[in-house]
């Protein structure tokens, strides 16, 4: 029915998760009287939404990481987060009426539901059905974008991204988009921007397409850092 979670478990019992449901998080010790009247209650209102909604527990007394990330100054306090992020709550034990209206207000709506069963089928029409429902869904524009690259539609794709704001995967996919057939086919990119590290600092497509190749290979290419240095003090 619930998880216990440590400070050791928040990340992927808590912020992980919460990718993918909402994570109910009840911060209690066993001290507190009001915790224990509020626990069977919240218990009982999740385990009705049939895994709609996950509930976990952490015991303030044991896991001090957790109470400062809460600020936890009483408790019961019950913090709900989706996609890493709080987006309700309440202190202080409740009856069952006020807690189920909380744990509903947490479940999709009907245009959620849909928009996110037209992004998991994936292919282009659904993408646009699911943009025509909600015109700056993140994950519908990216998806979409990323076939519109594949099928060599560049300027859609780049249009499409310019709607939401930048994060690393949509500057992936418009690296993608501007780099078209340059794209390498391979991860092995060093000969391409040794090459262009010689131009950037006079020619912007030069260098726009350097930042692009660097995009592609991401953060986590041990290369990344060394070549973001030698443009930096190639520009400067």
């Amino acid at each position: 029915m619930y998880v216990d979670v440590t400070d050791d478990t928040f990340q992927a019992e808590v912020i992980d998760r919460s990718a993918a449901v909402p994570v109910v998080v009840d911060l209690w010790a066993p001290w507190c009287g009001p915790c224990r009247t509020l626990g069977p209650i919240i218990e009982k209102v999740i385990d009705e939404t049939d895994g709609q909604v996950v509930l976990v527990k952490v015991n303030v007394d044991e896991n001090p990481g957790i109470s400062r990330a809460f600020q936890v100054q009483s408790i019961p306090l019950v913090v709900a987060l989706k996609d890493g992020q709080p987006v309700d709550g309440f202190l202080g034990a409740q009856g069952e009426p006020a807690v189920r209206d909380f744990v509903l207000g947490l479940l999709p709506t009907e245009q959620e539901t849909a928009l996110d069963a037209l992004i998991a089928q994936g292919d282009e029409a659904s993408l646009r059905q699911a943009l025509e429902l909600e015109a700056g869904n993140e994950k519908a524009i990216v998806a979409l974008a990323e076939l519109l690259v594949d099928k060599g539609e560049s300027e859609e794709a780049l249009g499409l991204l310019a709607r939401i704001p930048e994060t690393a995967e949509t500057r992936r996919v418009a690296a993608l988009a501007r780099l078209g057939d340059d794209a390498p086919a391979t991860d092995d990119f060093d000969e391409k921007l040794t090459a262009l590290l010689e131009r950037v600092k006079d020619d912007d497509a030069a260098r726009q397409e350097y930042v692009d190749l660097l995009e592609l290979m991401g953060a986590d290419d041990p290369r990344t850092a060394g070549y973001r240095k030698a443009l930096t003090a190639r520009l400067f």
